[in-house]
């Protein structure tokens, strides 16, 4: 009985030990693993295929209203993804991982080709939105192709304004947060300045810096490293101050000095909360970037979309909202995988 009883404590302590993160972490597999898929193997491996199959039906029939080079390039498209789909689908008998990635983001795929032939047949098949407002998926996969050049040029001047901007309002925020969350009399100067300056849109500061800067690249990364100062300042500052005085107490008993005290306690107690400034900061960047390049940049995404829209060329402004969210999206990606990094220790963290 005394036994049956120590086994089941065992038991309890080692399930509640499992991290909360990889827990959450299994949760999409487990849930893209669904009943019906452990039911019908082939099925479920067929699924992205036989959907980029109904596309390309779909594409046949409404390709007699769209250009010809337009539907032509729609078509390879297609087609590509569609022989993609069979040899991963073939592959995923021999090669393990792939199975795990596809049974993972197999529901995904399926559902963007549902909205891209749901998105065909509104625009091409039936015009029920009035063009060139609307255009159809392979009008926007044209655009990008015809306008490849200009748009690796705009995607590589937006990176160099966003990093440099970013990296200067980081190195400031950094600064800041780490003199008023841990210094009294940077306090009790820098947070009147922050409840004053901080909640003002960064964009609020467009004709001003335009006015004062001589330069309108140097007015734009002042602009975006305005906007990720205040998150990255108030976070920093809130993580500083927050550190355990256990902590202090004990690196103070064992003698060390207050720079010790900041960089190898305080700073490192404080990398939670600096990572949730440093993704506010990213987002605001975002926004400030696009406002900055459309209203005085001559390059860049923001300039491009505006520029399209001018000329309502409204495929071309689809194609940049398209190349945005990838480069939106990469950027944040690596900053998340940094983040797993540096905390690994760190249980029930948002995996993105």
């Amino acid at each position: 009985m005394l036994q049956g009883q120590k086994i089941s404590r065992q038991s309890q302590v080692t399930v509640g030990s499992v991290p909360s993160d990889h827990v959450r972490a299994d949760s999409a597999e487990r849930y893209a693993l669904s009943t019906p898929e452990r039911k019908h193997p082939t099925a479920a491996l067929l699924t992205v295929p036989v959907t980029a199959a109904l596309a390309l039906g779909i594409h046949f029939l409404v390709a007699k209203k769209e250009p010809p080079n337009e539907s032509r390039t729609y078509t390879i498209v297609l087609g590509s993804f569609f022989a993609g789909a069979i040899v991963a689908a073939v592959m995923q008998r021999w090669w393990p991982a792939l199975q795990t990635r596809m049974r993972r983001f197999r529901p995904l795929f399926t559902v963007g080709v549902l909205l891209l032939c749901v998105w065909e047949i509104i625009t091409s098949g039936f015009r029920m939105l009035p063009l060139p407002y609307f255009p159809s998926p392979a009008g926007v996969v044209q655009s990008m192709i015809n306008d490849r050049g200009l748009l690796f040029d705009s995607t590589w001047h937006s990176l160099v304004l966003l990093l440099s901007g970013y990296l200067l309002g980081v190195a400031a925020g950094l600064v800041t947060g780490v003199c008023i969350g841990w210094s009294a009399p940077a306090r009790y100067w820098g947070m009147p300045l922050l409840k004053v300056v901080g909640p003002i849109p960064a964009t609020a500061w467009i004709p001003l810096a335009m006015v004062v800067s001589p330069s309108a690249l140097i007015s734009a990364a002042a602009l975006i490293a305005l906007a990720v100062w205040f998150p990255v300042t108030m976070l920093t500052a809130s993580g500083i101050s927050n550190t355990r005085a256990s902590y202090l107490d004990v690196a103070r008993t064992l003698g060390a000095n207050a720079r010790y005290l900041v960089f190898r306690i305080a700073i490192p107690a404080a990398l939670p909360s600096i990572f949730v400034g440093l993704f506010m900061g990213l987002g605001a960047s975002f926004l400030t970037l696009v406002v900055a390049e459309s209203v005085g940049v001559k390059s860049g995404l923001g300039w491009y979309v505006s520029w399209a829209q001018g000329w309502a060329e409204y495929g071309k402004v689809y194609a940049a909202l398209v190349i945005m969210a990838v480069f939106f999206s990469t950027i944040m990606t690596l900053l998340f995988k940094l983040r797993d990094r540096v905390l690994v220790w760190q249980k029930g963290m948002i995996r993105w």
